[in-house]
């Protein structure tokens, strides 16, 4: 049963019950409706019938401010064009080929289109080539380029296999009487991200090999 069909099968509810007891006030109360409403659902039901009781928006949308379809394409192609661009950019850019359009603007139709980040607009990017099978443009290379030095930057490293790259760090533990100072020697693989970790009483370079022995 879909939304439209339980609520109209409540509101058929509340007549009936009205009808049946013979009093709107109890009625209201039973079904957790107003008087109110209960006069607007009777009113509708006896102009338009059930189709009448569907559940109408209240919100119309404004047209006259919807940038025009042709602004749109030119927006979105210059957003696959180079998707490292921000919004600002992207309405100088437009500006620079004679068409007007405010970063605003820019950003309503990236939210239209689920493209309000860098994030996102990269990942449209790889659907269309994967659908297309077009060559990167320059500009498209930078935009991936970006995105990889920003997952590293972060610490997001992308290996090929198991044991392809690691990760090793050492830090102090604390003080422990009668053993003294007390440091951890921590391994991860990248690809797997397994984690090896051994405490040692010194601080001193322990290399991979050594680590995992």
């Amino acid at each position: 049963m879909t939304t439209d069909q339980k609520l109209i099968r409540n509101k058929l509810g509340l007549l009936d019950l009205a009808s049946y007891l013979k009093n709107v006030s109890e009625a209201c109360r039973v079904m957790g409706y107003s008087r109110d409403t209960f006069y607007r659902v009777k009113n509708a039901y006896e102009e338009g019938g059930m189709e009448a009781l569907i559940e109408k928006t209240k919100r119309v949308p404004n047209l006259k401010n919807r940038i025009p379809e042709d602004v749109e394409a030119a927006i979105l192609e210059l957003t696959l064009e180079n998707p490292a661009l921000g919004q600002k950019r992207v309405s100088d850019e437009l500006r620079r080929r004679g068409i007007f359009v405010s970063a605003a603007g820019v950003r309503c139709v990236w939210l239209r289109h689920n493209l309000e980040v860098f994030q996102k607009r990269l990942k449209a990017l790889e659907v269309h080539v994967a659908k297309t099978g077009h060559v990167l443009t320059e500009n498209q290379l930078k935009a991936m380029e970006k995105a990889q030095e920003e997952k590293i930057a972060i610490g997001e490293i992308e290996t090929e296999h198991v044991g392809y790259l690691g990760a090793q760090d050492t830090y102090y533990v604390g003080n422990i009487k009668g053993v003294g100072r007390i440091y951890q020697q921590t391994f991860i693989d990248t690809y797997s991200s397994v984690a090896l970790a051994k405490l040692y009483t010194s601080k001193h370079p322990i290399n991979s090999a050594d680590f995992l022995k």
